[in-house]
């Protein structure tokens, strides 16, 4: 008698990340819709940070979607907090990139992230105001297009040195807060070139190879589980700034793999 094939990683979530895209399609007809009419709600949250109506109603959307066909599973949402106690957790930020959004910039996401037994296994990102999406399952490749049947694979890059690197961040104001801003310049300075191109864009442009090295020096879990899989899927790393694997340390540091170790010894250098 033989025994029962277990399927392979990409098989085992394939009915999530069919689920993923599914969510994210209404989602983004919902953000789309917000952003182009800019008729949502600005506030202002104890962090100092803004969040609109647009956030909160799109995490609600995301929310029910999973209620209905994960309802076992947890949910971890930037707006909502947590809810359930499986250890399927859905990880959800509804609009990543909510300064772009309120301002008229398109770089901003949805980010659906399922982590289970404390491993990312599933990230989808979705942008309908860049008409671009990725995602991936664990096993299964790094993926960007309008949809699972219109898709390209995506690596990342084999530079080498950073000498050769492209580097991408967000602001270096967080870095000064954190008095880590002569350990930023230090990467930035051996790097040839650096671009704010922030968010979540700078993590898709590692995972495409059109950028060798992005790196923020606070980070919640929402803004980057979704992430760690399309990245490492690339072929790429993603880890704390301490070296951390995974979206666990509260920063991150994404390369194409060949350069992490450069960029981290760098980046671990004394405070200002």
């Amino acid at each position: 008698m033989t025994s029962p094939v277990s399927p392979t990683p990409e098989r085992r979530w394939r009915d999530d990340l069919h689920l993923a895209h599914l969510i994210a399609d209404h989602a983004d007809k919902l953000t789309a819709a917000r952003f182009e009419a800019q008729d949502f709600e600005v506030e202002t949250k104890p962090d100092l940070t803004p969040v609109t109506d647009a956030d909160r109603a799109t995490e609600t959307l995301v929310r029910e979607h999973l209620a209905r066909a994960r309802g076992r599973d947890a949910v971890v949402g930037e707006e909502f907090g947590t809810t359930g106690y499986s250890s399927r957790k859905w990880v959800v930020d509804p609009i990543d990139g909510t300064k772009s959004y309120v301002r008229g910039v398109p770089v901003w996401a949805t980010l659906i992230g399922l982590v289970e037994d404390e491993e990312v296994v599933v990230g989808l990102v979705s942008a309908p105001a860049l008409g671009r999406r990725w995602w991936a399952v664990k096993g299964g490749g790094a993926w960007t297009g309008r949809s699972l049947s219109s898709a390209r694979q995506v690596r990342a890059s084999g530079v080498a040195l950073l000498a050769d690197a492209s580097l991408s961040y967000s602001s270096l104001s967080g870095w000064a807060e954190r008095r880590r801003l002569r350990a930023m310049l230090s990467l930035m300075q051996q790097c040839w070139r650096t671009r704010a191109y922030g968010d979540f864009w700078s993590y898709m442009l590692v995972a495409e190879g059109a950028v060798d090295l992005a790196a923020e020096p606070e980070l919640n879990l929402y803004d980057m589980a979704a992430l760690v899989p399309i990245v490492t899927e690339a072929g790429g790393r993603f880890t704390s700034l301490d070296g951390a694997p995974g979206p666990w340390g509260g920063d991150a540091l994404a390369t194409n793999g060949h350069l992490h170790e450069a960029a981290l010894a760098l980046l671990g250098q004394d405070s200002d």
